[in-house]
C-alpha cells in the first residue's frame, strides 16, 4: 500500500499566488480608500474609487496570470514536441540520457539502464519530461485556473475595504479602513508563514509594515492634492 506524505511544498505555488493576490487587494483598495478620503469629504468618490479598484486590479490580475501563465504553457508543449521528435529519431540516444540522469542520481549503471528502459517503454514523453526537464502533471502550466485564481484572490482581499466604505459611518471610514486592514494584513502574513514552516512573527509583521506604508504614502498623497478644507 502506498504511504501519503504531506509537505510543506506542495501547496506553497497556490500559497504564494493566493496570498499575493489577497495582499494586492486589500492593500490596493484600502490605500485607494484612505487616499481619497484624505482628499474630500464625499462618500461617492471614496466608493467609486474602492469599486473602480477592485474591478481593475482583479481584472489586472488575471490578465497578467494568464499572460505568463501562457507563455508557461507555449514553453511546456513546445518541449514536450521537441522530446516526441528526439524520441523518434534518436530513440537510442534518448534512453542513455534518461540512463545518465539516474546514474548522476546515484544508481548504478545496470540498475539505471533498466528504469530508463522500463520507464521509456511504459511513458518515454513523460519520463523525459519529469526526469530530464523537471515537469509533472502536478506542475503543469494552466493559464486559465491560474487567471481565474488570482481574480478570485484579489476580490477578496479588496472586499473588506469595500465594504468597509458601504456600511461605515464617513466619518469613521478612514479609521476603520485602516485598523481592518492592518489586522487582516497580519493575519494574512502570519497564515502564510505558518503554512509555508516559516516564523510566524516575522512573516505577518513583513507584510504589515509594507501594507501601512502603501496607505500612509497614499493618504499623504490624497491629503497634499486633494481639496479638503
Amino acid at each position: 500500500m502506498r504511504h501519503l506524505e504531506l509537505h510543506r511544498n506542495d501547496g506553497i505555488g497556490w500559497l504564494r499566488a493566493a496570498v499575493l493576490g489577497a495582499n494586492d487587494g486589500l492593500i490596493s483598495t484600502s490605500s485607494l480608500v484612505l487616499g481619497v478620503a484624505a482628499a474630500q469629504t464625499l462618500r461617492e468618490p471614496i466608493l467609486l474609487a474602492a469599486s473602480a479598484g477592485l474591478v481593475a486590479g482583479a481584472l489586472s490580475m488575471a490578465a497578467g496570470e494568464y499572460v505568463s501563465v501562457s507563455s508557461q504553457a507555449d514553453t511546456e508543449k513546445a518541449d514536450l514536441t521537441r522530446e516526441k521528435q528526439e524520441l523518434a529519431s534518436k530513440p537510442e540516444a534518448e534512453l542513455a540520457e534518461l540512463t545518465a540522469i539516474y546514474v548522476e542520481r546515484g544508481l548504478s549503471e545496470p540498475l539505471a539502464a533498466q528504469v530508463a528502459k522500463e520507464l521509456t517503454a511504459k511513458d518515454a514523453p513523460g519520463a523525459h519530461l519529469r526526469d530530464e526537464l523537471g515537469m509533472s502533471e502536478g506542475t503543469r502550466a494552466r493559464p486559465l485556473q491560474a487567471a481565474i485564481a488570482s481574480a478570485a484572490a484579489f476580490v477578496a482581499g479588496a472586499a473588506p475595504p469595500l465594504l468597509l466604505v458601504i456600511f461605515v459611518p464617513l466619518a469613521s471610514v478612514s479609521m476603520a479602513v485602516s485598523g481592518v486592514t492592518l489586522v487582516l494584513l497580519i493575519i494574512l502574513g502570519g497564515l502564510a508563514a505558518q503554512l509555508g514552516g516559516a516564523p510566524l512573527l516575522p512573516g505577518a509583521m513583513r507584510v504589515a509594515f509594507w501594507g501601512v506604508m502603501a496607505m500612509a504614502c497614499t493618504a499623504l498623497v490624497g491629503k497634499v492634492f486633494g481639496t479638503v478644507a
